[in-house]
């Protein structure tokens, strides 16, 4: 090759590797993430119409807080039924302060006056585990029985009047009627709603409730109408994602809750993801990932294998299952994943 072509080659080479070696030290420098390559991640969100909020932070630092369609980014919002998750997180905190003794109380211990005289036997073998996991063996207060659930005197009395259409332990049947009842039991238990246990006893992770709705007898309503700051779910992700620990280090779940939480106990009829205490499971790109899903899209997703907590609020008004858009969203989780792979695999190999 002619000389006179090789030193400008030499040099261009060069420029790009130093390029290069740049780009590798922005995209993760001491373990962080290329924050441009989540913007431009976060930015593509622009395509979903129902989409409010997204928030996404990796490695405990929130690298991402927008709003879209208008939306405040850090605007309060009713995350419906991603609300169990939360519930279930209290249970966890109520178990490492002794206020509960374990999963395996028996609501029938628990909530003696509201169980009906006609109760059929297997009522007894019911304990807080089966409500946690959807293995009540109840019939569902969700879905088509809702309406009429939610019109009832008495919310406690009515999930626990249900027939039993399984045994306790045996099939998912996702319910609202369970989370209701293990809020019952902990407000039972304290003298004090859901609400205000969540905001005494989690607010050194940063996790706060606006609103939570009640029931006819005052009892803080378990598994819907709860309003958070996307922050404060995401505060949620990372008590987990930390297992059960503050950025301080203080215990807040009892040690071993996390991974009890994410062990898959049942599978959803519907998507035939995972359920395991208030979350669902499923892979995201080769990625093991934890969710807890509300009407209308409210999402908390936690990937531990990433480090990353993310939280996409929707509008509450619109349903995201039989739509097709909780998918859409679970599609943007598996784009995110791919991204976040590149960049630490990109790295990894310099």
């Amino acid at each position: 090759m002619n000389q006179q072509r090789i030193g400008p080659i030499i040099r261009m080479l060069a420029v790009l590797l130093f390029a290069l070696l740049t780009v590798s030290q922005a995209v993760i420098a001491n373990g962080r993430v290329d924050e441009a390559t989540l913007s431009t991640v976060a930015m593509s969100a622009d395509r979903f119409g129902n989409l409010r909020t997204l928030h996404i932070a990796v490695d405990g630092e929130l690298l991402v807080a927008d709003g879209f369609n208008g939306a405040s980014a850090n605007g309060s919002t009713n995350v419906k039924s991603a609300s169990k998750t939360l519930l279930a997180a209290v249970v966890g905190a109520a178990i490492e302060r002794g206020v509960l003794d374990g999963v395996d109380e028996r609501v029938v211990d628990a909530l003696p006056d509201a169980v009906p005289p006609d109760a059929d036997p297997l009522l007894e073998d019911l304990t807080v585990e089966h409500l946690l996991s959807m293995q009540a063996g109840l019939e569902r207060t969700s879905g088509e029985n809702y309406g009429a659930w939610v019109a009832s005197r008495d919310w406690v009395r009515a999930a626990l009047s249900r027939p039993m259409e399984g045994r306790p332990g045996g099939r998912m049947r996702y319910s609202t009627g369970n989370s209701h009842l293990l809020s019952a039991i902990l407000q039972r238990r304290t003298g004090e709603p859901s609400y205000v246990l969540a905001n005494r006893w989690f607010g050194p992770a940063g996790i706060s409730v606006d609103h939570w709705m009640d029931d006819p007898q005052g009892i803080a309503f378990g598994g819907n109408q709860v309003s958070m700051r996307p922050e404060a779910l995401v505060a949620l992700g990372e008590l987990y994602r930390r297992d059960g620990l503050t950025p301080d280090g203080e215990r807040l779940l009892p040690a071993g809750w996390v991974e009890a939480s994410w062990q898959m106990r049942g599978r959803s009829r519907w998507t035939n993801d995972g359920y395991g205490y208030g979350w669902f499971i499923r892979d995201f790109a080769g990625i093991e990932g934890y969710y807890g899903w509300g009407f209308g899209g409210q999402m908390l997703y936690v990937l531990p294998e990433l480090a990353t907590t993310v939280v996409m609020t929707s509008d509450p008004n619109q349903p995201s299952g039989r739509t097709g858009y909780r998918d859409e969203l679970h599609g943007f989780m598996e784009e995110l994943v791919e991204a976040l792979h590149r960049d630490r695999a990109w790295t990894g190999c310099l």
